[in-house]
């Protein structure tokens, strides 16, 4: 049986592939948890897919509402993961003080134990 009093094993690392590969495999999945590294590698692909394909109208559109779903499901994953509900996306619609808030939410370390949304991802 694992123990998961302890802390999140330091040398293990998930890569921008890894995360999108994540992401992807758990396209419409709210359930669960996700790190702080698959979050933030995802949202670096996101960005950098919107540099290079978003000024293309019609194709620049399409990427943005095929990545919505994985975009809104690694967040909730992401809430999950430091112990608050994921509803508390909704906080973004809060000008400058929920996007503050949101950025420290997601810059948190992981929940070392399990918790209600699961066991930790190590």
């Amino acid at each position: 049986m694992e123990n998961y009093n302890q802390a999140p094993n330091p040398t293990s690392y998930i890569g921008l592939v890894e995360a999108i590969k994540i992401c992807f495999n758990k396209y419409a999945n709210f359930k669960g948890r996700a790190t702080r590294a698959e979050y933030w590698w995802w949202f670096l692909f996101q960005f950098l897919v919107g540099c290079v394909i978003g000024w293309v109208p019609f194709v620049g559109w399409a990427v943005s509402i095929a990545l919505l779903i994985p975009t809104l499901a690694v967040s909730w994953r992401r809430m999950h993961d430091i112990g608050k509900g994921g509803g508390w996306w909704f906080i973004n619609f809060i000008p400058l003080v929920g996007l503050i808030l949101w950025i420290v939410w997601c810059c948190q370390q992981s929940e070392p134990t399990p918790n209600r949304f699961g066991v930790p991802e190590l």
